[in-house]
């Protein structure tokens, strides 16, 4: 059984929460690649791709907070982003149309990306307090990217994604499109 630290202090409390959310990011750097190829739109494969690149250069952020505390990276596994998306992945693999599972995965994407606000903005109110100003201007970086990728799936979906889905629907239920699946 693993060991439990002992969270006597905010700034425990602090190192537990940047361990939790630097094992999510590594966990998100393996789950886009899949989701990337799982998508059928173009603007949604770019967005992962693009947001690949983004949760590296939070990853090296965190890394940079772990030198500057003197604190290993290592730590238990993330089980809520475990979680997540293990949900994302199961639902790629849904008999649906194409555009039901592109709809589906932003969905999915989203609630990683709400996860990772939760967590950056309590990681920011912790850095402020304790002092950590350096820290508190990296998060606030990461926070940002979060924020915007969010909008960004959000304007995907409203765009053009929901309707391809919902114009898919009314296809698959008048009979046009039976057989008509993804796979």
């Amino acid at each position: 059984m693993e060991k439990k630290e002992k969270l006597n202090s905010l700034a425990d409390l602090y190192v537990h929460e940047l361990k939790d959310i630097y094992s999510a990011e590594k966990q998100i750097t393996k789950a886009l690649p899949k989701l990337a190829k799982a998508a059928s739109s173009d603007d949604l494969k770019k967005g992962f791709q693009e947001h690949l690149k983004q949760t590296e250069g939070q990853i090296n952020r965190l890394e940079k907070i772990f030198r500057r505390l003197g604190e290993s990276t290592s730590g238990p596994k993330c089980k809520g982003m475990e979680g997540l998306l293990e949900e994302g992945s199961d639902f790629t693999e849904e008999p649906a149309s194409a555009e039901v599972l592109d709809a589906g995965m932003i969905v999915a994407a989203q609630k990683v990306e709400h996860y990772e606000i939760a967590a950056y903005g309590s990681l920011c109110t912790f850095a402020k307090l304790l002092g950590y100003d350096e820290d508190l201007d990296l998060l606030k970086e990461s926070i940002a990217e979060e924020e915007e990728t969010d909008q960004k799936l959000t304007v995907l979906a409203e765009s053009y994604i929901n309707q391809a889905a919902e114009e898919s629907s009314i296809i698959e239920e008048s009979g046009a499109g039976r057989g008509k699946s993804r796979r």
